[in-house]
């Protein structure tokens, strides 16, 4: 079972030698959150809020949300397939080359099917798999990239780019980062400016689980403002990109605890959304694309609404919608998590168990990776009276007394 929020605020904070009244000082949350939340009183708080606690124990956001990696965490030394992924992202140091003769250049149409191949495993919480698969990928895109010019080096910066993703998800920071300069070195190679701006996406959102969120804001509305003023938003695939990075840059502003700047911020996206829906569709493999429709945008709205204690703003906005069918199953968990959220802090328990019984239908595997599943079932299951369908919910998250 994961360790509760309010555990895991009181040891850090008895590390840093710090007493609750220290920490609000620090943190500039008050002492009261800090008290109910270490009383258990509150399994959750606001982004914003998060941001400021791990900003005064002097540690990264990752280590108050505690995402559980996709691979065991024990304190021991890295297991093999985490090892052969830290080899492929850094190769050997002054070692001789690994010679190619008698591998398969694999032309940059089916690395491309390959890399979209591996993205879907990873938008369904495939994290095993994906570790297995990923060094033979970056092989097989370093060889295609060096037979197959500018093609080939825009396959490997999304390779690239997934090692970044994966890494963030198993919580390696440090790794993530290098993979995604390398990702953003080979899509420069390959002369792709919307490549290069779409992966600009990836280290602004490690920036932002690290804390770094003047960082994240900056290069994601740096790279949207360069594709401004290139004059490449007139089409639908400029125009996705842009909405990526618009978004991405309206949640930082939202996690600097600035929601109307950031709500501004997706109510033009949400325009550009519709704009973007009138357009002719993008070619190439969706899931190579930027994610961002009118699906995604009004999901981080909803997101962010729930995020500031908006609960029922963030209903409304869920309200009637109809997802598009390309919006991968990540994004779904993240919506119904969140009206389970925005039900629980209404007092609609009833509610809050008929979104967790739809994502446990429809995301089984994401469900399990998400410490906000436990920490609405963990409200829910303290109350006096229990709602109808918690308990098998409970069970299998493995929170059931």
């Amino acid at each position: 079972m994961s360790e509760h929020l309010g555990d895991k605020i009181g040891r850090l904070r008895r590390l840093a030698d710090l007493t609750q009244e220290g920490m609000a000082e620090r943190s500039g949350v008050s002492v009261d959150v800090i008290r109910k939340l270490e009383q258990k009183r509150k399994s959750s708080a606001r982004l914003p809020t998060l941001h400021a606690l791990a900003k005064g124990l002097g540690v990264e956001l990752t280590t108050l949300l505690g995402d559980p990696p996709g691979v065991p965490s024990t304190g021991e030394a890295d297991p093999p397939q985490l090892v052969a992924v830290r080899r492929a992202i850094h190769p050997l140091v002054f070692a001789p080359p690994e010679d190619p003769d008698g591998a398969d250049v694999l032309t940059p149409s089916l690395l491309r099917a390959e890399i979209a191949d591996a993205w879907s495993l990873y938008h369904s919480a495939e994290f095993p798999q994906l570790l297995n698969l990923l060094p033979g990928i970056l092989a097989d895109a370093r060889l295609t990239a060096s037979e197959e010019g500018t093609e080939g080096q825009a396959a490997l910066g999304k390779a690239y780019q997934l090692a970044g993703h994966l890494s963030i998800r198993l919580g390696k920071l440090d790794l993530a980062l290098a993979a995604l300069e390398r990702a953003i070195g080979a899509a420069q190679v390959s002369g792709d400016p919307l490549l290069v701006a779409m992966i600009c996406n990836s280290p602004a959102w490690a920036y932002q689980r690290s804390n770094r969120l003047d960082d994240a804001k900056s290069i994601a509305l740096h790279a949207a403002q360069n594709l401004e003023r290139d004059g490449l938003i007139d089409d639908a695939s400029g125009l996705r990109v842009w909405g990526g990075l618009t978004m991405s840059a309206a949640t930082s502003y939202a996690r600097l605890d600035e929601y109307d700047s950031a709500d501004t911020m997706m109510r033009a996206a949400e325009k550009a959304a519709g704009r973007l829906a009138k357009m002719p569709p993008t070619e190439g493999d969706g899931r190579l694309l930027s994610i961002f429709s009118k699906s995604s945008v009004r999901i981080e709205r909803v997101r962010l609404a729930v995020q500031h204690e908006r609960p029922a703003e963030a209903l409304e906005l869920a309200k009637g919608m109809r997802l598009s069918k390309d919006t991968p199953s990540s994004w779904r968990t993240w919506l119904l998590l969140d009206v389970a959220r925005a039900h629980t802090d209404l007092g609609n328990a009833d509610g809050a168990v008929k979104a967790l019984e739809s994502l446990r239908r429809v995301a089984p595997t994401w469900m399990r990776h998400h410490t906000l599943a436990v920490a609405i079932v963990n409200d829910l299951w303290e109350l006096p009276s229990r709602p109808a369908g918690l308990r098998p919910i409970a069970e299998f998250l493995g929170v059931a007394n």
